[in-house]
């Protein structure tokens, strides 16, 4: 599943900016993050800009594969969802004028709060203060699309203030579906209650959100040339030809009944919902201590429509492929596709973290407990196979073979539920932790945290083999109840040894041993304990006019799981689905530098060379046997570079965002890739006064052509010169696209 939906979302995420301004400006940081040790935030990184959409932050890369999900998202210090599978992040939360701010979390921080390894944003409500306040986005496109975002709040007396907020997004994306108008459509309602205590030591608030959201993804179809060059096709323009079926009708049989529909792609069949109830506040206790706390409550259905592309082969006419909307035969370029349907899969959260704090001398205390407790209501991914068109605005294909392999029904599809999925239950997380902030001297300073969880996670699932048709029976359900405590923590310490330049060392360490999803297969799942050191070493350097940090890095994690959907080498009708684990090691070197030479203008560098390699990557398939140890991490680049300038003279700013990928491999065996790119962002924003500002944003203003990703369906070949000059499906970065917005504040 995970393998799969990298390729369908093609997750490429890229830098942030404030919530007032235009929504895609970078705003570099004037201090270095060892300056700011105490923070729990990392400095010049923003996370907004995305180059495959603007639906979501970027994934800040580590050297690990990006998720599913992307980035993780965190809303008043609790996830918006407690797993980005199958209810994805960016279908209940925007970056919105509704938020007072939104950072991102160090690493280290998030493995004392969360016990997970990575980066995470973390955003808080907009609550209401002792003044009125309205301020509002209104931002669109030269591609149609159109996003309306306003947030008012103010007090309502005697201590009691309120904010309500309203969040629209409906962008067509730049390319042209031929069922619907939009390829986003996003609705984010919120409104919350706050008290002030009257001796305001404190206050609670009780905030509620409401979400519906459906989302569609494309892909590229071009000619893939020998060094890594993706040729765009006379006749497909990427990222302004559509390469989703033209009727956006997706039929499948439901795995748990065995009864048919047809889902369509342009209507709420694939909206995702979600009610958020959030209770959270602060109180000030004796002695110093204050008392934080935060509960949520969500109940969500999940839906996930999709197509996803395999193998594109040449047909003749005794393939016996037809057109179905005219019936005449067809030779020409074929694409098999996997359609998938995840059909509202009920999901209940209820999370809490409950902090105390106290700062005392040269140490920052804190105390934490966090329970957080999820159920899903038998999620199942209902799954199909079927044929179209490799064109712009494909046709379906209907298709009758001699010995019936590979032949659809009458509506397009065959093969149904190969690979489909399910599993049901809870998992229960109760987490506590301790992290102190402490300045040992005044060259000296340790910030240290641990966290110690307890786990359950108990439900039921299927062994049945994933045979053409399959439909569950209920007295073949086996059960499962596991019980694990997990260990996480981190350290960093930062010792100045002259006025300006000092040393860095970072420990990070988490534990893992698996969730519901890995139950989703036809097979036992592995849950050994996945382990995750990081470690780091460096040096920084502060000037007046600029500032370095540069530091080195050795990562490892062991037990990823991951369903590849494979398609056979020999014989491009045939695929296959298998389940392998596997570890990554990676070793990088990250330099940092914000500079500000003269008055008005700042530059944000930031370089990484880093090298991920898969180890124990064992598997078989099609009755052979694979191995892909050492080889190259799929779709992470060895080096990365982010440039951010900017200059701002009285009201105006410019600003450019500047991101360098290099080299990029696009199978497992490595021998595809795709050449370096870049990708650019830039604009200018004006301040009319204090209350509108307006800003244009280009976005990949070098207009550059081209895919990035994994090429579908080639995960096994050995020989690249067969694919020189054929053609292929990826995913891509968005076309040249001017963006406007206006915003507003009283």
């Amino acid at each position: 599943m995970k393998k799969c939906l990298l390729t369908a979302l093609g997750i490429s995420l890229l830098h942030s900016f404030s919530l007032l301004a235009q929504s895609v400006e970078p705003v570099p940081s004037d201090t270095l993050l060892v300056e700011e040790v105490a923070t729990k935030e990392e400095k010049n990184r923003n996370v907004m800009l995305n180059a495959a959409n603007n639906t979501g932050p970027r994934e800040v890369n580590i050297g690990l594969p990006t998720s599913v999900g992307g980035i993780t998202i965190q809303e008043n210090d609790l996830p918006v969802v407690y797993y980005f599978w199958p209810e994805l992040p960016n279908r209940t939360w925007r970056s919105s004028v509704s938020l007072d701010r939104v950072g991102l979390m160090k690493i280290g921080e998030a493995a004392i709060t969360t016990g997970e390894l990575g980066f995470a944003v973390n955003s808080y409500t907009k609550l209401g203060g002792d003044k009125f306040e309205l301020v509002g986005n209104i931002s669109g496109s030269h591609f149609g699309w159109v996003k309306g975002d306003v947030n008012v709040s103010g007090p309502l007396g005697k201590n009691w203030y309120y904010t309500a907020g309203a969040y629209a997004n409906y962008d067509p994306s730049t390319y042209d579906l031929k069922f619907a108008t939009y390829s986003d459509r996003t609705q984010v309602y919120r409104a919350g209650l706050t008290k002030r205590f009257d001796n305001r030591k404190g206050e609670i608030s009780f905030l509620y959100k409401y979400t519906n959201s459906a989302s569609l993804n494309n892909y590229a179809i071009f000619r893939y040339n020998e060094g890594g060059k993706a040729e765009e096709l006379s006749d497909f323009r990427i990222g302004r030809d559509s390469y989703v079926v033209n009727d956006g009708i997706l039929r499948f049989k439901d795995i748990l009944t065995g009864e048919f529909s047809n889902q369509d792609m342009g209507t709420s069949d694939a909206a995702s919902f979600s009610h958020s109830f959030d209770v959270l506040g602060h109180y000030q206790l004796k002695n110093n201590w204050r008392f934080n706390f935060m509960t949520r409550a969500r109940y969500a259905e999940a839906t996930y429509l999709d197509a996803i592309p395999l193998s594109v082969f040449s047909a003749t006419t005794a393939d016996g492929f037809i057109k179905k909307n005219t019936g005449e035969a067809y030779n020409g370029n074929v694409n098999s596709m996997l359609a998938m349907h995840i059909p509202g899969t009920p999901t209940k959260t209820v999370l809490s973290r409950f902090e105390l704090q106290k700062k005392l001398k040269n140490h920052n205390w804190r105390i934490g407990l966090s329970e957080q407790y999820y159920s899903v209501d038998e999620y199942t991914s209902n799954r199909s196979f079927y044929y179209q068109t490799a064109t712009a605005a494909p046709d379906k294909l209907l298709r009758e073979t001699q010995d019936g392999t590979s032949s659809t029904d009458a509506e397009g599809f065959y093969n149904y539920n190969v690979g489909g999925e399910y599993h049901n239950g809870y998992e229960n997380k109760l987490s506590g932790f301790f992290s102190d902030e402490w300045k040992v001297s005044d060259r000296f300073s340790v910030n240290y945290g641990v966290n110690l969880r307890y786990q359950k996670m108990k439900g039921d699932y299927y062994l049945t083999p994933r045979i053409i048709g399959v439909v569950f029976n209920e007295q073949d359900k086996v059960y499962f109840d596991n019980n694990w405590f997990h260990l996480g923590g981190s350290i960093n310490t930062v010792l100045q040894v002259t006025k300006n330049a000092g040393l860095l060392a970072d420990f990070t360490y988490t534990e893992n041993n698996g969730r519901l999803e890995n139950y989703s297969g036809a097979a036992v799942p592995n849950l050994s304990k996945i382990k995750s050191p990081l470690v780091g070493l460096g040096v920084f350097y502060n000037h007046p006019k600029f500032s370095v940090v540069s530091q080195a890095s050795y990562l490892t994690r062991n037990n990823y799981q991951t369903r590849l959907n494979l398609v056979n080498p020999d014989n491009a009708s045939q695929s296959e689905v298998a389940t392998v684990y596997y570890d990554i090691q990676t070793i990088g070197w990250t330099t940092d530098i914000v500079a500000s030479p003269f008055k008005g203008f700042s530059l944000h560098y930031l370089i990484t060379l880093q090298d991920p390699v898969y180890k124990n990557y064992n598997f078989s398939a099609f009755g052979r046997n694979y191995s892909y140890n050492d080889k190259n991490v799929l779709e992470i680049s060895k080096m990365l570079m982010e440039i951010d300038p900017s200059y701002t003279y009285k009201n105006f700013k410019v600003w450019a965002s500047f991101r360098y990928f290099s080299k990029q491999f696009a199978n497992l065996t490595n021998v595809l890739y795709f050449q370096p790119r870049w990708e650019t962002f830039g604009g200018v924003n004006y301040e009319f006064n204090e209350h509108f500002n307006a800003g244009l944003t280009a976005v990949n203003f070098l207009n550059q052509r081209g895919a990035k990703g994994t090429i579908n369906g080639a995960e096994l070949i050995t020989d690249p010169s067969p694919y020189y000059g054929k053609l292929l499906v990826g995913s891509y970065i968005r076309p040249f696209t001017l963006e406007g917005s206006l915003n507003f504040k009283f």
